[in-house]
């Protein structure tokens, strides 16, 4: 379960009055079964919303958090995976986690999730700075504080004011960093959303939009087809443009947050739509088809201008090689790749737009 979809929840929550206990995995060391950033609601009934991690430790954390919803109070906490807490699950490997645990009763002030949620549901990017060493970092043990991208600080979960070390740690969102801890300070990177723009509403283009929607694409759908660029086909797509390509792509919105897929019903649409994208400043642009396909395509828009350089950026064809053979394995192929890139800023050597290049 993505954080948008707990945080979706969370608010429900706190919109209606109830009470809830957030805990979240502030800090792992060695091997853990979930890393710094997994989060989970805990409900006065003992139900619960997320996982970090299952087994012994889950129940633990449960049971403490529904033992604060008595008492109020953040705490944190911390489990060494050995005889104590591995046995019965296997995870005797000599991982360490540290919770936070954090009930939010009626009355709390609930401005810090409020402006994490917002921050969230919009996309927008953030960082959560949590005092895990008061000694070293020299703040209120558990003190929380949410920071947007230009590290104005947006909300805090404690008392003290923000101690230097906050400041001192943080690293760029731009940098899309993974969770780490400096100077006593756990930071805890949500990224700001990518937007995919997926032209074409055809088989493929809707099963890529489904896995996309699920690990935190905003997706655009583009057709000229109405009733295949429907609700009832894109029913998560943020947005459903039904338009020629060329009046679609003329204007479009696309940024260095934008990923840009071609997976249309015919050549001649795939190469209008690569007229189109191939010079934006979109961070991927991928095309679908066989190699023949990608280099016919590849010498028309040569010969139109664009330029070689142009295009030994795009990804073509799209997709990781796992020997696909249907819709919902090219689906895959399609969204992994998207996801290796988003997450690591580069993909591992493949067949793609420079070696077709130089095939011409």
């Amino acid at each position: 379960m993505s954080m948008r979809t707990i945080l979706l929840e969370l608010d429900q929550m706190l919109r209606s009055g109830q009470p809830v206990c957030y805990t979240a995995l502030v800090e792992t060391r060695g091997s853990t079964p979930q890393k710094a950033g997994a989060a989970m609601l805990v409900f006065p009934d003992g139900s619960q919303s997320g996982t970090l991690g299952g087994g012994c430790v889950e129940a633990e954390v449960k049971r403490l958090a529904l033992e604060r919803f008595a008492t109020g109070g953040t705490e944190l906490l911390t489990f060494q995976l050995d005889s104590d807490y591995g046995w019965d699950d296997g995870l005797i490997c000599g991982g360490r986690m540290k919770m936070l645990v954090d009930p939010i009763r009626p009355g709390d002030d609930i401005t810090y999730f409020r402006k994490l949620a917002d921050q969230l549901l919009a996309g927008q990017g953030c960082t959560e700075a949590v005092i895990i060493d008061a000694e070293v970092a020299g703040g209120a043990l558990a003190s929380r504080y949410l920071l947007d991208a230009n590290g104005q600080v947006l909300a805090q979960r404690g008392t003290t004011a923000v101690p230097t070390a906050v400041f001192q740690t943080l690293r760029p969102l731009i940098e899309r960093p993974r969770p780490y801890v400096v100077g006593g300070v756990s930071c805890l990177p949500h990224l700001p959303r990518c937007r995919l723009v997926i032209v074409g509403a055809g088989h493929v283009g809707q099963k890529v939009a489904d896995l996309a929607s699920d690990v935190d694409f905003d997706v655009w759908v583009i057709d000229d087809r109405q009733e295949y660029c429907s609700p009832e086909r894109f029913p998560r797509a943020q947005r459903r443009i039904v338009a020629p390509i060329d009046d679609a792509l003329t204007n479009i919105e696309v940024d260095t947050d934008t990923y840009c897929i071609i997976v249309t019903r015919g050549h001649n649409h795939d190469e209008e739509a690569l007229f189109h994208l191939a010079n934006t400043p979109a961070r991927y642009v991928g095309l679908i088809g066989s190699h023949r396909k990608i280099k016919l395509i590849f010498k028309d828009l040569l010969e139109q201008g664009i330029t070689a350089e142009t295009l030994r950026k795009v990804y073509a064809p799209l997709g990781f090689e796992i020997g696909s053979q249907t819709v919902p394995e090219i689906a895959v192929s399609i969204v992994a790749e998207l996801v290796a890139h988003r997450n690591l800023g580069q993909l591992p050597d493949r067949v793609r737009g420079p070696s077709l290049m130089e095939e011409l």
